[in-house]
């Protein structure tokens, strides 16, 4: 995995960051990944002062986590939850953070509550785990192409809410996979 990660890219895209945050941020990823950046106009319709997504080159697993190194790892989770706080609980601050892989992996972080948001960041990496068994073939549509997580407030856990599927989105409720019009 290090020959082909040293090379690979990561386009973070943001609106709403401040230059201190990016800057931390790159030095973070730029051990590991080629870095380049997008800052995109804000969308004033939406309840976001700030979006960051970071796309991460690489699939979601152990590997990953290993090759990236967990006090890397444990160093975005801060930085995440320290652009969180900084916006307090009343500007809100969305963050995606995908990993390309069969299927790409995504979560979006945008729980307006301070410690709701801090849970989310702190539990990205607990999911490892529970992939295989909210991805099985007998469970899922086929041919999955984009797993979505979304933070549930309620229960303070990561849930598999949004899948892809060729030129399809499905949906779960109602305990099942419904295709989205």
């Amino acid at each position: 995995m290090k020959d082909v990660s040293q090379a690979a890219s990561i386009k973070v895209i943001h609106y709403g960051v401040s230059p201190w945050e990016i800057n931390a941020l790159r030095g973070i990823l730029e051990k590991r990944f080629k870095w380049s950046e997008e800052i995109i106009e804000t969308d004033y319709e939406k309840r976001f002062v700030s979006f960051l997504k970071i796309p991460f080159p690489i699939s979601y697993n152990e590997e990953f986590f290993q090759w990236f190194e967990y006090k890397r790892w444990d160093s975005l989770k801060f930085l995440l939850k320290e652009m969180k706080r900084r916006r307090s609980n009343n500007k809100a601050i969305k963050i995606d953070i995908s990993f390309q892989g069969e299927p790409t992996i995504r979560f979006i972080a945008d729980v307006d509550d301070d410690q709701g948001f801090k849970t989310s960041v702190e539990k990205i990496d607990f999911i490892l785990e529970l992939i295989p068994y909210h991805l099985d073939p007998n469970k899922v549509p086929d041919n999955i192409t984009e797993a979505v997580y979304d933070f549930d407030v309620e229960s303070m856990r990561w849930r598999l809410k949004t899948i892809f599927s060729e030129n399809k989105k499905y949906l779960f409720f109602n305990n099942n996979w419904n295709l989205s019009t």
